[in-house]
């Protein structure tokens, strides 16, 4: 599935933020995940799953298709504006020093180094690459240290004529030179780098590093030198799309495909592209995936007839009415209905056909290297206090938000316990006890130590709201977002609920000057049947209750708003039991000596604990929301109340994520073998800019600790590994304590291909072998897969 930003890979660059918009896959084909099995931290590693089969078994020949998002801007990795599709295609071109395999372990490149190794640490760190002797430029010069030597001073920061995107560990070079003989290659550091095998990947021919203009801008539209198994044949902007073929001078072993082409599809018409042949590799979401196996689980001959498609959902009496009027009297009505039926049967034909040619692909499914978080704006407002961004870590279950995306995809649902590592990475340890599993309880107490509590929202409100932007009182562009249209019509009611003194919309309890303290729940529909079945429930008819609040619910809004009362109910079950005069008409005060608190929203002054929670709207974010509606959910159990405000997919990041315009927000980071350099940006402490405001790296949190600066740090100029691991899992701990980044899980990855296809599919941590894959040799006649049983 394609995503707003990518995993890195082996790009030495500033990290691409991702987008979970991977959908809820429910099909039963899809679950169980039978290859799996658990870290040694009790985490489950889920495989590759890319059809392995032999260089043997692979045929020779042939040409894939291969999906990417757009036509890419730029075939310089370390620019800016490099994306997923400068990554995929690169790889297939340049050498990739140390590639990551399925662990997400550098290892060394056997077609590019004989070897690559510290050879002295003082008093200078000193490493010597030993290159494979038959490494050799698509044009036939040998790979070797003046290729190192352009690129280091391309990205070393010096020279600032050269547009990088960064330069970390770059920069610590001191000099490179040649070294015994042509093959070797000598690197000098100036300060210890523990991450020197990040370097060089991809490394470029001197003839594109060499010179400003050559980096800037001839890097961007042509490699005129190559070093992969392909090499780059044409590049079609007007196809959409970017040719490779068989790299004649390649040394190692030599590629299956006669070629191999990257097709700019757009995510929402991968389905479409699937059918028509245009692509034999997609990644793609979850509606796709459920076509696709759907079409594989109606094969020709199986007992079963089609499932899904135009006229499916409708059951035998929807059928029964539609004849009859189809054949009815009221010919005006028949002839509607006969159009209607001929309009169904035709969709449902092509929906047919549709799928016949879907059955040609099979959905690889994986975990890809990437996690998704929810994000605490520290900066200012409530969550400024590390004690209520605490409770709100405290107050989520992330077994269930981990358990709502990944199960249905037949994936272990483990909630993520590393913000440096994911499970089956040598780093990885489970650091959340750091912070605290759920404890509604512990929540509440924070939040009370904060001076968060019930008492506090009864005060009389004074027209302000608590909450970052509420205190700033500034404009935002969430403010415009579009509403739909059920909320602007329940604000209008609430308006004038609220001009006649009657409930309305507003959560927030009122107490009128001179009157006895009368208690309100405010809440919008479907939420007054809730209140309804309250008292229901108090005078012992549950059951009435429960009946009240689905006949209501299914009026407002159907299965979810009939899913979101039940869990409002369930909710007001679960607390300290009826409080009188809690779900009372309004101007009804509450009996002296009420034994239990209210169960509303906290407050402090008169203003309620409310936080502005940003989502994306695109179809692709179904899963997102989901988990958004989940958490928002938990956090009103213990008082804090979120208005999830939803914006355009296109501007989520750019416009709200990083300019810091939320409270909470679910974005995910890309995992990395190198967390010391990578990962630094993202934790590192913000600090004050000379105009007031605060430079955040990419720590769109703004939460940060000298501490945690000082052990990545440290990590990174620590040369023994298992000391620099020690280093990482610390500085972890004190990330899960500040709680500004809270890790839920990591995110699937589908991919589509050609049932035909081998060694391609759903990678997660590992690199592509560009050069094996390829279409599978057809079983000979009478081989155990062919004979009759």
């Amino acid at each position: 599935m394609s995503h707003v930003g990518v995993p890195r890979g082996t790009i030495r660059k500033h990290r691409s933020l991702a987008l979970l918009v991977t959908g809820v896959l429910t099909v039963p084909v899809l679950a169980g995940c039978s290859s799996s099995d658990k870290a040694a931290t009790g985490a489950t590693v889920v495989p590759q799953d890319i059809a392995p089969a032999g260089r043997t078994q692979v045929t020779e020949g042939g040409t894939v298709n291969w999906a990417i998002d757009a036509m890419p801007v730029t075939f310089n990795a370390f620019q800016a504006d490099s994306d997923a599709a400068t990554t995929r295609i690169t790889g297939a071109l340049l050498p990739t020093l140390f590639p990551l395999d399925a662990t997400g372990t550098p290892r060394m490149n056997p077609d590019y180094l004989e070897s690559a190794k510290i050879v002295e640490r003082e008093p200078k760190q000193v490493v010597v690459y030993r290159l494979n002797q038959q490494a050799v430029w698509s044009d036939g010069r040998e790979i070797g240290a003046p290729d190192f030597v352009a690129q280091w001073r391309a990205l070393s920061g010096k020279d600032s004529a050269f547009w990088t995107a960064r330069n970390a560990g770059y920069e610590r070079i001191e000099r490179i030179e040649r070294g015994a003989d042509d093959l070797e290659v000598r690197v000098t550091f100036a300060k210890p780098y523990a991450d020197w095998r990040s370097l060089f990947s991809p490394l470029y021919p001197k003839e594109m590093t060499s010179s400003p203009d050559a980096f800037n801008d001839a890097a961007r539209t042509t490699l005129k030198a190559t070093a992969g198994p392909f090499r780059l044949r044409s590049v079609d902007k007007s196809a959409g799309t970017v040719t490779l073929v068989r790299n004649p001078r390649w040394w190692g072993s030599a590629a299956k495909l006669d070629s191999l082409v990257f097709r700019a599809v757009k995510p929402q018409d991968r389905a479409t592209a699937l059918v028509e042949g245009k692509v034999d590799v997609a990644d793609i979401d979850a509606a796709a995936a459920r076509r696709i196996v759907a079409a594989g689980r109606d094969l020709p001959g199986g007992g079963q007839s089609l499932t899904g498609g135009p006229g499916s959902e409708a059951g035998p009496a929807a059928a029964l009415r539609s004849w009859a009027l189809a054949h009815g009297s009221d010919e005006k009505a028949a002839a509607a209905a006969r159009a209607a039926r001929e309009k169904i049967r035709a969709a449902a034909e092509t929906y047919a056909v549709q799928q016949d040619k879907l059955r040609a692909y099979a959905v690889r499914k994986s975990l890809e290297p990437a996690y998704t978080q929810l994000a605490l704006n520290g900066e200012s407002g409530p969550l400024a206090d590390d004690r209520v961004r605490r409770a709100v870590a405290r107050a989520l279950n992330r077994r269930e938000l981990a358990d709502a995306v990944l199960s249905p995809l037949g994936l272990p649902a483990d909630p993520l316990g590393s913000h440096l590592a994911l499970a089956g990475q040598p780093g990885y340890q489970d650091s959340s006890g750091a912070l605290g599993d759920q404890d509604t309880g512990e929540a509440e107490a924070l939040l009370a130590d904060a001076g968060w509590t019930r008492d506090g929202a009864l005060k009389k409100r004074d027209g302000t709201k608590a909450g970052s932007k509420g205190e700033k009182k500034k404009d935002t562009k969430a403010d415009k977002a579009e509403k739909p249209e059920k909320e602007e019509k329940a604000e209008e009611t609430a308006k004038a609920d609220r001009s006649d003194g009657k409930p309305g919309d507003d959560s927030e309890p009122v107490v009128v000057e001179g009157e006895s303290p009368a208690v309100h729940v405010l809440a919008p529909a479907p939420a007054a049947a809730v209140q309804s079945a309250a008292l229901l429930r108090q005078a012992g008819n549950f059951e009435d209750a429960r009946a009240v609040a689905r006949n209501a619910a299914e009026a407002e809004g159907g299965t979810a708003a009939l899913q979101g009362a039940r869990a409002k109910i369930t909710a007001q079950d679960r607390g300290p039991g009826g409080v009188a005069g809690a779900y009372a008409p309004a101007g009804t005060a509450a009996p002296a000596g009420a034994a239990e608190p209210v169960r509303g929203p906290l407050g402090k002054d008169g203003k309620a604990l409310t936080l502005r929670f940003v989502l994306p709207s695109g179809p692709g974010s179904e899963s997102l929301r989901t988990v958004g509606d989940k958490i928002s959910a938990m956090l009103d159990s213990i008082g804090i109340r979120t208005e999830i405000t939803k914006v355009p997919d296109a501007g989520y990041f750019k416009d709200y994520v990083a300019s810091g315009n939320y409270d909470l927000a679910l974005y995910s980071w890309p995992a990395t073998a190198y967390p010391a350099t990578d990962d630094r940006p993202i934790f590192a402490k913000p600090v004050p800019a000379t105009d007031g405001s605060l430079l955040v790296e990419q720590n769109y949190t703004r939460v940060g600790t000298d501490h945690i600066d000082q052990l990545f740090d440290q990590a990174a100029s620590e040369l023994d590994e298992g000391t620099a691991r020690d280093l990482m899992r610390q500085a972890d701990a004190r990330i899960w304590a500040a709680a500004g980044s809270i890790p839920l899980y990591q995110r699937p990855q589908l991919v589509a291909t050609d049932r035909k296809l081998v060694n391609v599919g759903a990678f997660g941590f590992g690199a592509p072998q560009y050069q094996d894959i390829g279409f599978k040799k057809p079983q000979a006649a009478g081989s155990p897969a062919n004979r009759k049983k």
